[in-house]
């Protein structure tokens, strides 16, 4: 018989998604300072970051925007720095019931972000695909919200304070790239080399004169394949990683 006072999947999922959706929010808030500097209204920020659940995603998609860069330049760039959510859905479908519906198996590719990843592989059992709409209602409103709050201060503080607000978007960046480095001898080395190659294409005539988010794309290509090719990771190392 099932236990009165337990949770029903939903709440479980509200319960485990607001402390997510708080630091979705702060660092949204950043992600916003960033879209008002791209000349984005807060409507625009907010539509954006509901359809686009990824912060490396959405302010390459800013940078973007703010060079002035072609839609497919932008398309590609995005998808790109969201190709990591490709292989975090194909993981996720093993936690699915073979008889969850094709409507449901939608609902959850919509919002598949790392943390919520990370939620509901470690729930038990199959996943309850209404555990995860409690995590989208209290996560994927705050995304959103912190990024029209972002550009609505930016749009009142004064000039010197957006500007140090802005340093919090590589304060986020700084905090995806740093734990994986210090566990990761590999994955230091690609970080140094992708900082190095960077540079190096933005200061090459050459190289600068191709736009910088067809730069990136190139990069990101060309030292991911590398690395895979040259440093695989063993089954080992991926599970030591954070």
């Amino acid at each position: 018989m099932k236990n009165k006072n337990q949770l029903s999947p939903f709440l479980k999922g509200l319960r485990d998604g607001l402390p997510i959706g708080a630091g979705y929010f702060a660092v949204a808030f950043g992600l916003g300072i960033a879209a008002h500097k791209a000349g984005m209204s807060p409507i625009q920020g907010f539509v954006m970051s509901f359809f686009n659940h990824a912060s490396a995603g959405e302010y390459a998609g800013v940078a973007a925007i703010r060079n002035g860069a072609a839609y497919l330049e932008t398309a590609l760039l995005i998808l790109i720095a969201n190709a990591r959510y490709l292989l975090m859905s194909t993981a996720l479908s093993q936690k699915l019931s073979p008889d969850l519906s094709f409507f449901h198996r939608v609902l959850i590719g919509f919002d598949i972000t790392d943390e919520l990843f990370g939620i509901s592989i470690a729930y038990p059992g199959f996943l309850d695909p209404f555990y995860m709409y409690g995590a989208f209602l209290t996560t994927t409103p705050l995304w959103a919200t912190g990024t029209f709050i972002g550009i609505t201060a930016g749009n009142i503080l004064p000039d010197i304070v957006v500007k140090s607000l802005s340093a919090a978007i590589y304060g986020m960046f700084l905090a995806v790239i740093i734990p994986p480095c210090r566990t990761s001898r590999n994955i230091t080395i690609v970080v140094l080399v992708s900082f190095a190659l960077s540079w190096l294409m933005s200061v090459i005539p050459a190289a600068a004169a191709i736009s910088e988010g067809f730069r990136i794309i190139i990069l990101t290509l060309v030292i991911s394949s590398l690395a895979a090719v040259f440093m695989p990771l063993s089954e080992e190392a991926e599970e030591e990683l954070p």
